[in-house]
């Protein structure tokens, strides 16, 4: 078998119909397997996705384990010699997986390659390909050139000589080989949702180059998922389970030091948030306490941060899945 490729389905059987569609329809040239995952979703998914396609593996964890361990589930149960990470809300309009294969299977130093995203009209999608990019976005500033300077001078990029090598491949279509898996090991386990790629390119990429090429492009439906965020701010513009994975990275990638950077970044800017709307609402002859809905949620946002601070900073295994309850929109 060429290539595994694993699919994660949780309550959207219609975008993992779809994805399937694609990749039975554009896929020529190497034998592959499809494993779909269902994280838990209480409906009937599985009834309508192996009805349509009875020739896929379907593997059903018992609770929503989110990305990482589902994944993993996968991965355990894969034949190929090499396996694609494929999001459910995506769709593939040209033979670009055989493609992707063929540029692994010739290319000895690369340990894995990422598709370039695009919207449904296939214009690009802006996405982060460096750890320096990620980690500038955790800071809170304001927009202007200043502090961009300061930020790019603090955590500049990696360079490399090859100009396709990245740090960081986005595991919406991410194809690994089976002998990196080996090397670096599959996805770690204590990340829920978010932040478990950017993690696992870190290893990834000691085992090899990661890459993208401009013919690898696949279409995210991104902006269709039911469950992406609306009513996002500058200022909160992380959910909290995005920035408890997000700052567990950190702390396993970049140490003690740069996590702590972070949580008193977010300790100080709190209150200053606070004082600054109140002095612009009396400046502006209003109600101090006018309008403070987004200070209130970054404050509590920050809460929940600290909340999971010692475990965190500790680097204590434990699955980190914010509550229902903290998942402050």
């Amino acid at each position: 078998m060429d290539l595994s490729i694993v699919i994660i389905n949780y309550k959207c059987a219609d975008f993992t119909l779809n994805c399937l569609k694609s990749v039975f329809e554009f896929t020529r040239g190497i034998s592959f397997e499809v494993i779909v995952v269902d994280n838990d979703s209480k409906d009937d998914s599985k009834k309508r996705i192996v009805g349509s396609y009875p020739q896929i593996k379907w593997i059903e964890m018992t609770c929503n384990a989110g990305f990482s361990r589902a994944n993993n589930a996968g991965m355990k149960e894969a034949q190929g010699r090499h396996i694609l990470l494929l999001n459910a809300d995506t769709l593939v309009f040209d033979d670009v997986i055989s493609r992707c294969f063929h540029r692994l299977e010739t290319n000895p130093d690369i340990a894995a390659i990422g598709g370039i995203q695009l919207y449904e009209d296939k214009s690009p999608m802006p996405f982060y390909r460096s750890f320096a990019e990620i980690r500038r976005t955790f800071f809170i500033l304001p927009n202007k050139p200043f502090f961009q300077q300061i930020l790019h001078k603090t955590i500049p990029e990696t360079l490399y000589a090859d100009p396709n090598q990245v740090d960081w491949l986005v595991a919406a279509f991410l194809m690994v080989k089976g002998e990196t898996i080996e090397k670096a090991g599959k996805m770690d386990e204590d990340f829920f949702l978010y932040g478990e790629d950017v993690e696992w390119s870190g290893r990834l990429g000691k085992a090899g180059k990661l890459c993208y090429f401009d013919d690898i492009r696949f279409i995210h439906l991104e902006n269709k998922n039911p469950f992406r965020r609306e009513n996002i701010s500058w200022v909160n513009r992380f959910s909290v389970q995005m920035q408890v994975s997000n700052f567990l990275w950190v702390r396993k990638q970049y140490g003690i030091a740069a996590y702590l950077v972070l949580i008193i970044h977010y300790l100080t800017l709190a209150p200053m948030f606070f004082i600054w709307k109140i002095m612009v609402n009396i400046k502006s002859f209003r109600n101090p306490f006018f309008q403070l809905e987004n200070q209130l949620i970054f404050a509590r946002k920050t809460k929940v941060i600290l909340k999971y601070f010692f475990k965190t900073i500790f680097k204590m295994k434990y699955f980190y899945k914010i509550s229902p309850h903290e998942n402050i929109k």
